[in-house]
């Protein structure tokens, strides 16, 4: 992809108006160093330097688009609770408009921390609680989508597998935004199989497109251009899911698209360190949607992901990518 052509698609997505539905969360990360062992028990002692606090989980996918546009808005479930007021904070001061938050009674914010020393994560401690939408709920949650289609090019589903996200309520939004002739895209989760039919796109990883192709996933070391259980389960799943592409994750070899009527498109990793994988899902279904509402054909869509995905794993913490470091990321690619 020419220089020209990316900056093209970036100043399309400009205008772009996105909605991200999904599993919310508040990601916090613990900052320290390491000097000892603890006497109570073989684990070491983190010294603690500073805290920071990001947007998690839908709301990092949300955190990635804003770097490229400024009409994004989220959809998820927000406890009346600290941590629900601090993401909330978070979320107006990146300017990103959470549409009808949905309070549970009860419901706790799902906060993920990673304590992290010297550049490595040295745990991860996990607040949350799997809580589903009661069907008034969910109706609620279906009729304010579709109040705002009108302002909106493209929907993601982010699906962590927390309970937001439920089969009724993709069948309703995903018919409304296709009649629409809306993007709908979804990043899904294994815990939570879903007939994602009526969809754009769907981006699962390797493992996740096995399981829900019901393909036993074999140790092969063929390139993925040459395996043909991975092809198998792409081809499958574009059958299943009735998708115009599948886009499979394969972390470290990049990614592989399939389209109906065509042969799987390969496109090798660019990333050249690996800090932190947190995140990269969260940036790769954001930038392919966000490039394919702003006119990019699927190839150079799943091109942009994986160049996305490429920096911010070279970063520490749930990161996002610049509009500055992907044409640099395109221009090393180049060199």
């Amino acid at each position: 992809m020419t220089p020209q052509r990316l900056e093209q698609i970036f100043d399309q997505a400009r205008t772009r108006r996105l909605l991200v539905i999904g599993d919310l969360m508040l990601d916090e990360f613990v900052w320290g160093k390491v000097g000892r062992i603890s006497p109570e028990a073989p684990v070491p002692v983190v010294e603690v330097t500073g805290e920071s606090f990001y947007p998690g989980g839908a709301a990092n996918v949300a955190r990635n688009l804003r770097e490229f546009t400024q009409g994004v808005t989220v959809l998820g479930a927000v406890g009346n609770d600290a941590s629900g007021k601090r993401l909330r904070g978070l979320l107006a001061e990146e300017k990103i408009e959470l549409l009808s938050p949905v309070e549970l009674p009860d419901f706790q914010t799902i906060v993920k921390t990673r304590i992290i020393a010297r550049h490595q994560q040295v745990v991860r401690v996990d607040r949350e609680q799997v809580s589903g939408l009661s069907e008034q709920q969910t109706g609620k949650v279906a009729a304010a989508v579709r109040e705002k289609l009108a302002d909106v090019d493209a929907i993601i589903f982010e699906d962590y597998g927390k309970g937001f996200i439920d089969a009724g309520l993709v069948s309703d939004i995903a018919r409304a935004a296709a009649a629409a002739g809306k993007i709908v895209t979804a990043d899904p989760n294994p815990r939570n199989p879903i007939d994602w039919k009526n969809l754009t796109a769907v981006k699962p990883n390797r493992s996740e497109a096995f399981l829900a192709a019901g393909i036993t996933q074999g140790d092969s070391d063929a390139p993925p251009e040459k395996d043909p259980d991975l092809r198998k389960a792409g081809d499958a799943l574009l059958k299943k899911w009735d998708a115009q592409q599948i886009l499979i994750t394969l972390g470290e070899h990049g990614m592989m698209l399939f389209q109906a009527g065509q042969s799987p498109h390969h496109i090798p990793t660019k990333a050249r360190q690996v800090f932190d994988v947190s995140g990269a899902g969260d940036t790769a279904i954001a930038l392919f949607t966000l490039a394919l509402s702003a006119g990019a054909t699927p190839i150079e869509a799943a091109e942009i992901a994986n160049h996305a995905s490429a920096v911010v794993v070279a970063k520490l913490g749930t990161a996002t990518v610049t509009r500055d470091e992907l044409m640099a990321s395109f221009r090393d690619d180049e060199s």
